[in-house]
């Protein structure tokens, strides 16, 4: 997989301390991004699976918060990901609405493995400092129960 950084240590990622993993590569190209280095696919370095779950490991958090770029970029490397954290409390950021996510069956995989989304590009326009975890207002926070009601 293609990873720009692993994070320890974030209390900004998601509820409590968590390790953050940000895959390389977005096609989204919001405006006013925060990290527009991410969008090259090509950015950062290569991982295998292997070395990003050792050094989740050696970090000691068992909570992780997945982010981008864009993860479904790569989207069979996610799902061996959140298959081999079972039992981390696991975060993921998507420039995806949840609705787009739900017609492919292997992002319904990652997804129902997954105890929180925030879903929905970064809008400049909608903005708000006073927001937790998200940088707009479109952006919503789902937490595992209310993922689960989207798969009936």
């Amino acid at each position: 997989m293609r990873l720009l950084h692993i994070l320890a240590d974030s209390v900004v990622d998601g509820p409590g301390l968590r390790t953050v993993i940000f895959f390389a590569g977005c096609p989204h190209h919001c405006a006013g991004c925060h990290n527009p280095d991410s969008w090259a696919v090509e950015g950062g370095e290569d991982y295998s699976l292997q070395q990003v779950v050792e050094q989740i490991r050696q970090i000691g958090s068992h909570r992780v918060t997945i982010s981008g770029g864009e993860p479904f970029l790569q989207q069979e490397a996610l799902y061996e990901l959140v298959n081999a954290l079972t039992g981390y409390d696991i975060y993921l950021f998507t420039g995806y609405r949840l609705e787009q996510l739900l017609d492919d069956a292997l992002a319904r995989r990652i997804l129902s493995r997954v105890d929180g989304l925030i879903d929905g590009r970064y809008i400049k326009t909608l903005h708000d400092y006073s927001l937790s975890i998200r940088g707009s207002t479109n952006q919503r926070i789902l937490n595992k129960k209310q993922l689960q009601s989207f798969f009936g």
